[in-house]
């Protein structure tokens, strides 16, 4: 059975989403400030006009909508948010949230001008983002009492608050709930120089010692990705204490990638196995979503959502309205000659 069939991208270590043993060590590595913050230059120097705007108004933050692949640091955003305001913070998700008892015991009870962070907003039920409506505009929230013709409304007033949201696919919000959010913010993938600082200050956090060459190297398999960055530098770490000296540097960071089967660009083995199905089965295409999905026993949405946007990001594939294509950049990564048609199966 392929990952996607149950959790798409969580048995992958070049995987943008969080897993299990992520939170701690994230947590520990996780900076606290805007000045902290590595990367997305221009996301911070819009929020540090907001943040200070805010602040000199004596009034909470606009509700904010952080929207980009996972792993960029969209949670991290949403505490430093609250650090800088000085304020409470409270983290919920979308398919936590089942009924609207859930969401309107959170609402009755937000301290002023606390942070209220909501992770995967898009996969909120459409009954309890009706309910946010009131909360976000007005700062209130109705209640319906009781059943049938006896059944009434009571307004309840909320304390002012932000609201912080931040999703991997902003097209599936609603056109109400996005015209909420005063200040829109979307995250980049990273680069290398970003990722490499990020790995050093780790590194230096969780005392291993690195070398210029070894930062270098896990940050340019890192996939533009934060989170990538640093779990790929826990297996590397192991790497070097069992069949190392215990320093990371080029070879031994090199080496410890090759076990993991992570290549030069971060490519793991779905991703080889994505292109080089195009390219021989496909011709290098354009092939179709459900035909490429078919081919890899994958689901379209996987696919689609989890698979591509990186291929895509740095030039490997393309979408175009007939299909999926590979480009030039993924026939010279296999060396196949660009246009040799091929007729191996898998």
């Amino acid at each position: 059975m392929s990952a996607s069939k149950n959790n798409p991208d969580k048995e992958r270590i070049i995987s943008g989403a969080s897993v299990d043993d992520d939170a701690s060590f994230e947590l520990k590595l996780r900076p606290k400030r805007l000045q902290e913050f590595i990367g997305q230059s221009k996301v911070k120097e819009n929020l540090a006009v907001a943040l200070e705007a805010a602040k000199a108004r004596n009034e909470p933050l606009d509700h904010v909508l952080l929207y980009g692949p996972p792993g960029l640091g969209k949670t991290t955003l949403a505490t430093i948010i609250a650090n800088e305001l000085g304020v409470e913070y409270q983290q919920t998700s979308g398919p936590v949230l089942q009924i609207k008892g859930d969401l309107t015991a959170i609402l009755t009870n937000i301290r002023a001008r606390q942070v209220l962070f909501f992770d995967e907003v898009h996969r909120l039920q459409p009954a309890l983002e009706e309910l946010l409506y009131s909360a976000l505009e007005d700062y209130k929230l109705d209640i319906i009492i009781g059943q049938g013709p006896s059944a009434r409304t009571h307004t309840l007033d909320v304390l002012e608050f932000t609201f912080v949201a931040a999703t991997t696919r902003a097209g599936l919000l609603s056109a109400p709930l996005r015209s909420r959010f005063g200040i829109v913010l979307r995250l980049e993938f990273y680069t290398t120089d970003d990722l490499k600082y990020i790995v050093e200050r780790s590194a230096e956090i969780l005392g291993v010692a690195i070398d210029d060459a070894g930062a270098h190297e896990i940050a340019s398999r890192a996939r533009g990705t934060p989170r990538i960055a640093n779990r790929l530098l826990r297996r590397v770490r192991d790497y070097a204490q069992v069949r190392g000296a215990g320093k990371i540097d080029e070879p031994t960071a090199q080496a410890a990638l090759k076990m993991l089967e992570v290549d030069k660009h971060g490519f793991d083995e779905i991703d080889r196995k994505l292109l080089l199905t195009i390219i021989e089965k496909y011709q290098g295409g354009p092939v179709g979503l459900n035909t490429l999905a078919a081919a890899l026993a994958e689901e379209p949405d996987a696919i689609e959502d989890i698979y591509e946007p990186f291929l895509i990001q740095i030039g490997f594939l393309d979408r175009t309205p007939r299909g999926r294509t590979a480009t030039r950049l993924a026939y010279e990564h296999f060396g196949i000659p660009v246009g040799r048609k091929q007729n191996s199966f898998f």
